[in-house]
């Protein structure tokens, strides 16, 4: 990327990932949440220990759309939170595709952030603050406050045609409060440190 174009979509980006940290911030609680007996990225809850295992046991995942081919690009957390930054993976999807909930949550908001559709889903008894994920351009197709399974259709992609270069594709995100992860380790492959059971520091 360079010249003015290069500047503008770093720009857009870190405007977009200071919002989405600002979107569906609030749990709701009754939802189980079991990752291995710990949790992503540190935090607790239920006497889960912190910085626990981010792998998938006992707790039912789903790709939002694809697999792990359709793998586009990577996290690649900004040094500071206001810096350029790849704060998601993109996965390959048309608009129109059908995007799933990553795992089991609440609807906690579902509309337009930065001019672009996003649908977030909140993941009590995941830790304090709960993970959230994050799906965009995706027009949601649930409202608000509805509980969701791992797998379950929450949105369609949008046209968008600016996050990937000329095409078009899902960008997928993980947050514990303000911070970024990465959401690969939801599905036992992203570039976390996993740590035994009891295991403290952070997860990610």
């Amino acid at each position: 990327m360079t010249g003015r174009s290069g500047v503008r979509q770093v720009c857009t980006g870190v405007v977009l990932g200071v919002a989405l940290t600002l979107v569906g911030v609030v749990g709701v609680p009754g939802v189980g949440w079991a990752v291995g007996g710990g949790s992503v990225g540190g935090g607790s809850a239920g006497g889960a220990p912190a910085g626990g295992d981010a792998s998938p046991r006992g707790a039912a995942r789903a790709w939002p759309v694809g697999g792990p081919g359709g793998l586009l690009g990577r996290f690649e957390p900004p040094a500071k939170p206001w810096a350029a930054g790849h704060r998601g993976v993109d996965l390959a999807a048309v608009p129109g595709a059908e995007v799933r909930a990553a795992a089991a949550g609440v609807i906690t908001f579902s509309g337009l952030v930065a001019g672009r559709p996003v649908v977030t889903v909140a993941h009590p008894g995941s830790g304090s603050p709960p993970l959230r994920t994050t799906y965009l351009p995706v027009t949601g197709t649930l409202p608000v406050g509805t509980t969701v399974a791992a797998g379950q259709v929450i949105g369609r992609l949008a046209p968008d045609g600016r996050h990937c270069g000329a095409g078009d594709c899902l960008h997928w995100g993980l947050l514990r409060g303000g911070r970024y992860l990465d959401p690969l380790a939801l599905l036992g492959a992203g570039r976390a440190r996993l740590l035994p059971l009891g295991g403290g520091g952070a997860g990610v």
